[in-house]
């Protein structure tokens, strides 16, 4: 069998590769990228191409029997805007398996798949645990404490392996055509104890420091955040949908084990916070 993996070099994408060769060493695995000299797992096959290129894409898609999706394109998360053409040469080159990470309003890659013949199944996490490293890293490196509104704030955040693990057996096993997968954390963690963790995972404790809306918006304004920025961050985090806060088992029912904690995540990555 083999795999192609679009958004191979991003957090997901490499999950998704890592726990492909950790379920069938044996699977034959191509990464979509567009740069030829990515770093990736011995033995990926790159394709050079671009889901925004859809004539870079034939190569790409012979020989393959399924497909790992992103829904959007390049490093601004555009929508992709040729679904259709996307996915007729994915089925002429007779792929009949896919999984599609969602994160943003469904697009017109989802239609497409809906619409024709692939077995599709759609993932959608909610926050990413390794987000944590671009918000808080410099901060506790420079600082050694966490300013930030709505300290009340609680997420289900997932670690981007059980994306990658979920992906990995729907791809290889199939089973969960035209489901939509929601995927959570194993539990529901407030702000404040999430910086705990933290501090327990590096040794070190750190300082909470809740900001009001106001001082938040001065805040990321001096960091270089633009308004529409703001305005999605004061939304994101003051107002988080129930999906966002709510476990689901759906990792342990697909994969057949638990979803792996913050906790875990937090010693897996202890050495980007020192």
């Amino acid at each position: 069998m083999r795999v192609l993996i679009t958004g191979a070099t991003g957090t997901v994408g490499r999950n998704v590769i890592e726990q492909l060769i950790a379920l069938d060493p044996t699977v034959r695995l191509r990464a979509l990228t567009r740069n030829p000299e990515a770093a990736l797992p011995e033995g990926v096959e790159i394709a050079v191409g671009d889901l925004a290129s859809p004539e870079t894409l034939t190569e790409a898609f012979k020989d393959v029997d399924a497909v790992h999706f992103i829904n959007f394109a390049g490093e601004q998360y555009a929508p992709l805007t040729d679904a259709d053409t996307i996915v007729a040469l994915a089925e002429a080159a007779g792929v009949r398996r896919a999984t599609v990470l969602g994160g943003r309003a469904e697009g017109l890659l989802e239609q497409a798949l809906t619409a024709g013949g692939i077995e599709t199944t759609f993932l959608h996490p909610v926050e990413f645990m390794s987000n944590t490293l671009m918000w808080w890293a410099g901060a506790i490196k420079s600082e050694g404490r966490i300013r930030e509104p709505f300290g009340d704030r609680v997420s289900a955040m997932i670690h981007p392996a059980d994306i990658g693990a979920v992906a990995a057996k729907v791809l290889l096993e199939g089973g969960h055509d035209g489901e939509t997968l929601l995927l959570t954390g194993p539990e529901a963690v407030p702000i404040k104890e999430k910086v705990a963790i933290l501090g327990e995972a590096i040794g070190r404790e750190l300082e909470f420091v809740e900001l009001t809306v106001e001082e938040a918006h001065e805040k990321w304004s001096s960091e270089g955040m633009g308004p529409d920025m703001i305005a999605f961050l004061t939304e994101a985090l003051g107002n988080t949908p129930e999906e966002g806060k709510t476990v689901v088992g759906t990792v342990e029912a697909v994969t057949g084990r638990p979803a792996r904690s913050f906790a875990e995540w937090a010693a897996e990555h202890a050495e980007a916070f020192r």
